[in-house]
């Protein structure tokens, strides 16, 4: 009899609670599809409410379905208004979604706790980024960094943000200790070679107060004139640049750059 009680036991499913914390462990785990999994097993067994929500929502966000956690984490936070983690992650799903204003609400709560982690800085540098509100930006990455030196997001988002104002050098440094946390990401690795060609081929820096539309333009000259010259290294990093520089698509420097990479 107690062999037979000891094994309907083990066949019994898991308490809903119980599932829900070892999704949330899992989701933490990286383990999405087992989380995913853990999830729906709860519902089934009868877990509902803010928990699930919650766990949803966080699903979403480390599956990059930006939108979905966007909309589950507003949710959320119209019955928790004073959660700040949960304002945080709204406004980094809304900053994926390109959202950056509606971002930028969700953030300027969430920095506003003592607690905020190193997440919220960098997201909210971006916005600085974004806006062009560079001492904003210095400051909100060194926050970051303050609070986890060691997160190659980090140093690549304050090496992208020097190169917004053609500081190059700066960039450079930042990109390498970027390359240095996480030598596998593609894209610290891309923005690493620009930083490193327009260092070498000393591309145009930058004027105070200068808008995107002007200083991309001057790419594209400095461009033309170093293809005109053979010079097809420091041309195609000058056209790239130029297209980054803008927020709307540089059709001329597109033209240029495609011209550029085919007569290597």
């Amino acid at each position: 009899m107690l062999a037979l009680l000891l094994a309907a036991a083990l066949a019994s499913p898991a308490p809903p609670a119980n599932s829900l914390n070892e999704a949330a462990h899992a989701i933490a785990a990286d383990r999405l599809d087992q989380a995913r999994a853990m999830i729906t097993n709860a519902v089934a067994a009868g877990a509902t409410g803010a928990p699930v929500e919650r766990l949803l929502a966080e699903l979403a966000f480390q599956s990059g379905r930006d939108a979905e956690a966007l909309a589950r984490f507003e949710a959320l936070l119209a019955a928790n208004p004073k959660n700040l983690l949960l304002a945080e992650r709204a406004g980094i799903a809304a900053l994926k979604t390109g959202e950056t204003m509606r971002a930028a609400g969700y953030l300027e709560r969430a920095i506003a706790w003592q607690g905020a982690s190193w997440r919220a800085w960098n997201a909210w540098g971006v916005v600085a980024d974004r806006r062009g509100d560079w001492v904003a930006a210095d400051g909100a990455y060194a926050e970051a960094a303050n609070r986890s030196p060691d997160q190659a997001e980090i140093y690549n988002n304050m090496g992208w943000s020097k190169m917004l104002r053609g500081d190059w050098a700066d960039a450079l440094s930042h990109l390498l200790r970027a390359a240095q946390l996480d030598p596998r990401s593609p894209r610290i690795t891309d923005n690493l070679e620009l930083a490193r060609t327009a260092v070498a081929e000393d591309l145009p820096k930058r004027l105070a107060g200068e808008s995107d539309k002007d200083w991309a333009a001057r790419l594209n000259d400095a461009g033309v004139v170093a293809r005109l010259r053979g010079d097809h290294a420091r041309a195609i990093a000058a056209f790239s640049r130029a297209i980054e520089a803008r927020d709307l698509w540089y059709e001329r420097a597109a033209n240029n750059l495609r011209l550029a990479q085919s007569a290597q």
